[in-house]
């Protein structure tokens, strides 16, 4: 029977990297400022218009005011991921009927920066924000439970950053990234001759893994400044432990230590903030992701080390464009905008997981930007991403062989609501 429960356990540790993002592509997650939002992120490498830039291109600290400055933000997140089955193979016992109501719901993503000018040319700064992350939760008549019916995933970043202007037109930037990563996942079992449809697995784990970013920007011309930056891959050793509810012998099971291996994709981005006379500002950008490096995952005994198993998701590279701009309405006031088109790393729809109904996605955002004080801002934004209608075929396997196949689509939406506060002394 442990061998069974094991093997139940390889597409469930696997799928908690996986849980679909609220933003960006695959599980990343792109709201790292309240100010950004508002541009759809559009340019956000090249803008160095608050602390926040410490995240998109540490060089843009050296654009910000002298001294201090702080910006603090939180970004709350309503997702909607309805799923409808269009004949998803029978399973005995049947683990699920429904379509599982919306997984998605709120979430609240909080980030907090801070710069300071060492001297006229030398700055250095702290940013703190979740850069991957994500919850899809169905109900637990789920049809696809058996494929997972919960995913969590929540990973934090710490990113000390420093920057150097080297003359009037080019600055260069670097940050060291202490993330961690905790995942948990639960799904249905079978387990022949223990059948149950109360039968769940619950696996947990986390790591720490250190990684960097680099940033350059360049002043072009007085109105025209490029920003390039990339981000690096991270790699997380998770541990942690399985624990199998087997209704037919009352209770717990026990646990089991594990380990897996989970990377997080390197990314690199090319912007641009063009001024158009006294008021206008235009922002682009084009952002790759390296998403091929989530090919082949193997999950391995803690213990002994050996192999148990591996599961290919089959990633592919993807790209983001993104263009939108500010417009300084008055003295006080700035209104923003902008639209971006976000490509899915997930390939085919044998690939789509029931905690990643990604899709290609398209942003449109408003926003402003609101002078309290000749010290003080203040930041607000509304994004609502649209997503394209995809579909699964996913197969649920024992071991090699599989025991479901799931059929079935998805019309999934997100409302972005983020304030930030800007403060400078």
């Amino acid at each position: 029977m442990n061998k069974t429960i094991t093997l139940r356990l390889i597409p469930a540790l696997i799928a908690i990297a996986f849980s679909g993002s609220a933003a960006s592509a695959g599980f990343q997650l792109q709201n790292q400022t309240g100010s950004g939002n508002g541009n759809a992120f559009a340019g956000a490498a090249a803008a160095a218009e608050d602390a926040g830039t410490i995240f998109f291109n540490p060089a843009g600290m050296t654009y910000l005011a002298k001294g201090h400055n702080i910006s603090a933000s939180g970004t709350l997140l309503y997702r909607v991921i309805d799923y409808s089955d269009t004949g998803s193979s029978a399973i005995v016992p049947s683990l699920g009927t429904t379509n599982g109501g919306n997984a998605g719901g709120f979430s609240l993503l909080p980030a907090m920066y801070w710069a300071y000018s060492v001297t006229p040319s030398v700055s250095v700064g702290l940013g703190i924000s979740p850069t991957f992350g994500n919850r899809t939760e169905y109900d637990f008549d789920f049809v696809g439970r058996n494929s997972g019916y919960f995913a969590e995933i929540a990973q934090i970043n710490i990113n000390p950053s420093v920057a150097w202007k080297i003359n009037e037109q080019v600055s260069v930037g670097g940050g060291i990234n202490f993330a961690h990563n905790e995942t948990h996942f639960k799904q249905g079992m079978t387990l022949g001759a223990l059948a149950s449809t109360t039968n769940s697995l619950d696996v947990k784990g986390d790591a720490w893994a250190v990684g960097y970013n680099l940033g350059a920007m360049f002043q072009i011309t007085p109105t025209t400044r490029l920003g390039l930056t990339y981000r690096s891959e991270l790699k997380f050793d998770l541990e942690g432990q399985q624990t199998a509810s087997i209704s037919a012998v009352n209770g717990v099971t026990g646990t089991q230590e594990i380990k897996t291996v989970l990377k997080t994709p390197a990314s690199a981005s090319l912007a641009i903030s063009q001024k158009v006379g006294d008021r206008l500002e235009l922002l682009a950008d084009y952002t790759w992701t390296n998403w091929s490096v989530v090919d082949v995952i193997q999950l391995q005994n803690k213990t002994t080390g050996a192999n148990l198993s591996a599961l290919s998701y089959n990633f592919k590279d993807t790209w983001r464009v993104g263009v939108g701009g500010n417009y300084q309405f008055n003295k006080d006031l700035k209104l923003r905008f902008g639209m971006a088109y976000d490509v899915s790393p997930v390939k085919s729809s044998a690939d789509r997981t029931m905690t990643l109904p990604d899709s290609d996605r398209t942003w449109i955002s408003i926003g402003a930007k609101y002078q309290l004080s000749p010290n003080a801002s203040v930041d607000v934004g509304y994004s609502h991403i649209f997503f394209a209608k995809e579909n699964t075929t996913r197969a649920v396997l024992s071991g090699t062989t599989a025991i479901q196949n799931i059929r079935g689509e998805w019309d999934n939406s997100v409302d972005i609501i983020a304030a930030q506060l800007n403060y400078k002394f």
